[in-house]
């Protein structure tokens, strides 16, 4: 079973930085896509970044500012964000899934989430 455990959040004023982190482990990392995803209070849970096999891509709201790589020998994946707005301000969930997909029902496994701050 896949097990996913995200840390790295905070509280970080506009304009900050952070870097978030998820240690994979259960399976082989390198056969699943990692994704990152958020959710505001009384939002749905929005796509924010993945990356696979070669393959990066993220969303448009975090477009130019967050990055999301991968560490094969660490079992790991990270999310920098850059350039933090208030509106940024979330829990934030890694995933793991075996489609190359922004759509968070194709994710079956979840971390717990970590909260991200961002205060104006």
């Amino acid at each position: 079973q896949v097990q996913l455990v995200e840390s790295g959040g905070g509280l970080v004023q506009a304009g900050g930085s952070l870097r978030l982190s998820c240690v994979f482990s259960g399976r082989t990392f390198s056969s699943y896509v990692m994704g990152w995803f958020r959710q505001a209070p009384g939002m749905e849970r929005e796509f924010v970044a993945r990356i696979g096999w070669g393959s990066v891509d993220s969303g448009d709201s975090v477009k130019g500012r967050f990055t999301v790589s991968r560490d094969a020998a660490k079992n790991t994946v990270y999310l920098q964000m850059n350039s933090l707005k208030p509106e940024d301000t979330a829990v934030y969930y890694c995933a793991a899934g075996r489609t190359w997909s922004s759509q968070r029902n194709l994710y079956p496994y979840w971390g717990q989430g970590t909260q991200v701050t961002v205060s104006s």
